[in-house]
């Protein structure tokens, strides 16, 4: 059993920054994914990014590469979303998720990930 804990969301103006923060806890991971998804009122949940336990590998939604970065703290079983140049369609609850089985051809998909967290708020104003 692995607990996934977020953190960090807000409201912030368009052209700002947050960064979010996720803790795992339960169990030993030595391998695997983290991910970062989201999901706006009357959307489905898309992925955000997703970086692999040594944090070698990162990926990025199209819509977020250049301005979001996701990091890994392989010590503390962190992982973390910066998030620059945030803009209103940016807003929406954001996801933590591990995934045990780390591949790369499978990180963008929602079903590859064993455990998910609660959810954090990151609203963006124009």
């Amino acid at each position: 059993q692995v607990q996934l804990v977020e953190s960090g969301g807000g409201l912030v103006q368009a052209g700002g920054s947050l960064r979010l923060s996720c803790v795992a806890s339960g169990r030993t991971f030595h391998s695997g994914a983290m991910g970062w998804f989201r999901q706006a009122p009357g959307k489905e949940r898309e992925f955000v990014a997703a970086i692999n336990f040594s944090g070698t590998n990162p990926h990025y939604a199209d819509s977020v590469k250049g301005r979001f970065t996701i990091s890994m703290d392989n010590v503390k079983n962190m992982v973390f979303l910066q998030m620059n140049s945030l803009k209103p369609e940016d807003t929406a609850v954001y996801y933590c998720a591990a995934d045990m089985a780390y591949s790369s051809s499978w990180v963008r998909y929602r079903s590859s990930y064993d455990y998910w967290g609660q959810g954090t708020q990151v609203t963006v104003s124009s």
